[in-house]
């Protein structure tokens, strides 16, 4: 694939045209019951992987995208912005995290293989329920753990993939065109959200991919927009690959950032926890491929302790430099 619009880092942001994404640390959440979106606690560190010829595996130099360190079971979510409607898909060793389907360099809109922009702002795992999503939680390629190997029955891509589209320029322009008008008859508006799942075992030196944890209250969104709408030809991509913390250091010679707080002392010092309730907006139906994945925890045959459950009262309801150029390879 010839990528004709590049990728950057930006403060361990991966900017895609008028997309933006980190990658959130957080609290693992238990993988029985029905949670609140947990929080965020950082931004994990993104490094190029064609920085490192001499030290980063041969196939994921040939995959080019970048790199974040992460521990064998620690959990994850994705944080989105985009200054203009777009869409984004997001894969998990190559298995739609929306749809359950195969990884496609192109939008489907029936079952919808993508998050629309910017009505979606994160995404905690994947769509595997009905007004629920099951979290990201990493696990070494090779465990069967993995989303990417209880669907494919094989483990041999790992990490995220994402791929960003915006608008044709006639969309654009007319989209534009709406704003003005919002703006004149309702007023200036403006929203940020960039908040917001982590009990950890010490990680192999395999490489990682993304299995499923807990449930959460989150939903998918439908997107309204037509699939004409999007400019395929200016997409944008790249590939996550997720470090085992020896990978890491090895690749790197950085030490990884320490293991988040535990769950049960976040609980207890009573910091918040989040909803988050959109009126206008309409849920995707689940993935019936996706709603059969087990849960790590099953997989692994691993017991957990009983929780601290969640006080309601701490549950917030919310509505809603040059940067370095990311090399993309084949994948």
């Amino acid at each position: 694939m010839v990528q004709s619009t590049p990728v950057e880092i930006v403060s361990d942001q991966l900017v895609l045209g008028p997309v933006t994404v980190n990658f959130q640390r957080t609290l693992r959440i238990p993988e029985t019951g029905l949670h609140p979106l947990p929080p965020g606690l950082g931004r994990f560190p993104l490094r190029r992987v064609s920085d490192y010829p001499d030290t980063a595996p041969a196939e994921w130099l040939a995959r080019g995208g970048v790199m974040l360190p992460i521990y064998q079971r620690e959990a994850l979510w994705l944080s989105f912005h985009a200054s203009e409607p777009a869409a984004l898909q997001v894969g998990v060793g190559k298995v739609c995290a929306v749809s359950g389907l195969p990884w496609i360099e192109h939008l489907v809109g029936d079952p919808q293989n993508y998050v629309a922009l910017p009505d979606q702002p994160w995404l905690d795992g994947i769509n595997a329920g009905d007004g629920f999503i099951r979290q990201f939680v990493a696990a070494p390629l090779g465990s069967g753990a993995t989303v990417e190997g209880q669907v494919t029955g094989q483990e041999t891509h790992g990490g995220v993939q994402l791929r960003a589209v915006g608008l044709t320029e006639q969309a654009l322009a007319e989209w534009h065109a709406a704003q003005a008008l919002h703006t004149d008859i309702f007023g200036d508006e403006a929203c940020c959200a960039d908040l917001m799942a982590a009990g950890m075992l010490p990680a192999p030196s395999a490489s990682m991919g993304l299995g499923a944890g807990g449930r959460m209250r989150q939903e998918v969104y439908t997107d309204d927009r037509p699939l004409a709408d999007y400019d395929e030809s200016g997409a944008r991509r790249v590939f996550v690959h997720l470090c085992s913390a020896a990978q890491w250091t090895a690749i790197t010679g950085e030490v990884p950032p320490p293991t988040p707080v535990d769950r049960d002392a976040y609980v207890d010092a009573g910091l918040p926890w989040f909803d988050y309730y959109d009126a206008d907006a309409q849920g995707l139906a689940p993935s019936k491929i996706l709603s059969k994945v087990e849960s790590i925890g099953k997989k692994l045959g691993t017991e957990e302790d009983p929780f601290v459950p969640v006080d309601p009262k701490t549950v917030v309801t919310i509505g809603g430099v040059s940067p370095d150029v990311v090399t993309d390879g084949k994948w």
